[in-house]
């Protein structure tokens, strides 16, 4: 069942994470942090979000975020399946399960 919707505003500031499934590492190494951050770039330029601050560790991030739209949603959607996309580039298309 999936979660339900959030209420998003405008200007709202929001806490988000996200980490690996089951812990695992999603930052390998720089090129990871690197893919991450060029995401990040592209979510100011798109949604006009504002990034605040963020926090990149091994395994999971921490992102503080003002949404002058109201499109919290969307900016999570194009982080997670982006950097998931530049994540099993780099990989080479292995996705490894535990």
């Amino acid at each position: 069942m999936p979660r339900p919707q959030r209420i998003e505003y405008e200007n709202a500031f929001y806490h988000v994470m996200n980490r690996g499934r089951g812990r695992q590492f999603i930052f390998n190494d720089e090129r990871y942090y690197l893919a991450f951050l060029e995401t990040l770039s592209e979510v100011y330029t798109r949604f006009d979000c504002i990034i605040h601050a963020y926090c990149l560790m091994g395994n999971h991030y921490h992102l503080l975020l003002e949404t002058p739209n109201a499109n919290l949603s969307r900016i999570m959607r194009h982080i997670n399946g982006v950097y998931t996309q530049r994540y099993n580039k780099e990989r080479g298309g292995q996705v490894t399960c535990s």
